[in-house]
C-alpha cells in the first residue's frame, strides 16, 4: 500500500506483461514464472487425487504425508531434523508471508527489509498496516544486509531477507547468514528467511536459515526450483509455540491449501529430474549474462534464481521509459527496476532467463539493435 494513496502499489511489470501479449512476436523477459513442466510425477499425482476424490478440504496445516515430506527434504539437503508439526502448508508463499507477517510482527514494531526487493513484502506489510523500514543495498555490500546496518535502527520486529533474492539473483553467504541470525537472537528479533529460489543456484551452496538457529521462520513452496507456479503450495516452518496460532490464521484466512495440489507436491522431490531443471537454469543465465554484459552494466552476476539485474544508466533513460521503449520498439518486454524499490533503482531493469535459449538468443539481438538504434551507443 503506498502511503501517499493509500493503495496497494501496482506492478508496473503487470501492464508491460498485458501489453506483450498481443503481440505474437513478443520476447517475453519480463515475469518470474518457470516454464518448464514439474516432474512427469506430480501430474500422475494430480490427476490420480482428482479421479479418488480426493478434493475435500485438508486440515488447516496441510496433508501430514507432505509436511513430512518436506521434512525430509530438509533433512537431505541441509541436514537439519525438522519436525513435521513444525512445517504448515500455505496458498503458495504469499499465504505464507500474510501468516508470518500477521504472527511476528506488532503494529508498533518495524518490518526491516533491503532495497531492491520483491515488492509484495511491503505491500504485506502495509495490508497489514505495519510499518516497513528498508535498508539500501547494493554492490559494495553484496545486496547483503549486514548487522551494521541494523544498529541504529529503532523498534525493529522483524528482518526479513531473502536468497537467492528478487530481482538481484545474489546469495546471502554464510557467515553473513549466520551473524544475522545470531545478532537477531540477541537483539529479540524475529528473522524470516524467503527460500524460495533454493535449489536454483549455480555456483555455491545455498543455507537455510534452519541452520543457525531453531527459531528461524523460514518460508519456501513449489513455484520456482519445484516449477508449480500456478499450484499455489508454499510452506512456512515456525517455532512450535506459534503453530496453533497459526493454524487458526489459515483456517480463518485460506481454510487449507488446494487438496488435489498438495497431493501433486509429494512426488515433487524428484531430485534426478530437479537436477536437469537447475542445469537447464544455469545454462541460460550463462547465455544470457554473456550476452548483455557488454552493453549493460550489471553489478553481480547472479548466483541463483533467474534474473539478472541490469544498471542503463548509460542510455540516458528511466526503466520505465527504457521498458516502454523496448517492447514498443523490438517487441522485448522486460521488467522496470522501479517496481523492487527506491535506491536508484529508476536507473535498472530485470530481465528474466525463464524462456528457452533459442528465445532468450532472440531477445538478445533485439536488445543489442534496440540500444544501437535508439540510443546510438553499445
Amino acid at each position: 500500500m503506498d502511503k501517499e494513496t493509500g493503495k496497494i502499489s501496482p506492478f508496473i511489470v503487470m501492464d508491460i506483461l498485458k501489453k506483450a501479449r498481443q503481440r505474437p512476436d513478443a520476447i517475453h523477459m519480463e515475469v518470474g514464472e518457470p516454464d518448464l513442466p514439474p516432474s512427469p510425477k506430480v501430474e500422475g499425482a494430480f490427476l490420480k487425487a482428482i479421479r479418488d476424490r480426493r478434493f475435500f478440504y485438508t486440515p488447516a496445516s496441510g496433508l501430514l504425508e507432505l509436511r513430512e515430506r518436506i521434512s525430509e527434504h530438509y533433512y537431505k539437503t541441509y541436514n537439519v531434523n525438522m519436525s513435521p508439526e513444525r512445517i504448515l502448508i500455505t496458498p503458495g508463499t504469499s499465504g505464507a508471508f500474510l501468516i508470518a507477517l500477521a504472527l511476528f510482527v506488532e503494529k508498533s514494531k518495524r518490518l526491516v527489509l533491503s532495497d531492491p526487493s520483491y515488492p509484495c513484502y511491503k505491500n504485506f506489510a502495509y495490508f497489514l498496516d505495519i510499518e516497513p523500514h528498508f535498508i539500501f543495498v547494493n554492490r559494495e555490500t553484496h545486496y547483503e544486509i549486514i548487522p551494521e546496518m541494523l544498529g541504529e535502527i529503532e523498534n525493529i520486529g522483524v528482518l526479513m531477507v531473502s536468497s537467492p533474492s528478487n530481482p538481484v539473483g545474489s546469495l546471502y553467504r554464510r557467515n553473513t547468514l549466520k551473524r544475522l541470525i545470531e545478532f537477531c537472537r540477541e537483539q529479540r528479533i524475529w528473522f524470516i528467511s524467503d527460500e524460495i529460489y533454493h535449489g536454483l543456484v549455480y555456483d555455491e551452496r545455498e543455507h537455510t536459515a534452519l541452520e543457525f538457529s531453531n527459531d528461524s521462520i523460514v518460508i519456501n513452496g513449489f513455484s520456482k526450483y519445484f516449477c508449480m507456479p500456478g499450484f499455489r503450495i508454499g510452506w512456512v516452518i515456525l517455532p512450535e509455540k506459534f503453530i496453533r496460532r497459526a493454524e487458526i490464521l489459515i483456517q480463518n484466512i485460506f481454510i487449507a491449501a488446494n487438496t488435489p495440489a498438495q497431493y501433486a507436491a509429494i512426488e515433487a522431490f524428484d531430485y534426478r529430474y530437479l537436477e536437469t531443471v537447475k542445469n537447464t537454469f544455469k545454462k541460460r543465465r550463462d547465455i544470457l549474462y554473456e550476452g548483455l554484459k557488454d552493453a549493460f552494466d550489471i553489478p553481480s552476476k547472479p548466483e541463483g534464481a533467474f534474473y539478472i539485474w541490469a544498471d542503463i544508466t548509460r542510455y540516458g533513460m528511466d526503466s520505465i521509459k527504457f521498458c516502454e521503449l523496448l517492447l514498443e520498439k523490438k517487441a522485448v518486454a522486460v521488467t522496470p527496476g522501479i517496481d523492487f524499490g527506491r535506491n536508484k533503482t529508476d536507473r535498472f531493469v530485470r530481465f528474466t532467463y525463464t524462456r528457452d535459449i533459442s528465445h532468450l538468443k532472440e531477445g538478445i539481438r533485439r536488445i543489442m539493435k534496440f540500444v544501437r538504434d535508439h540510443t546510438g551507443k553499445t
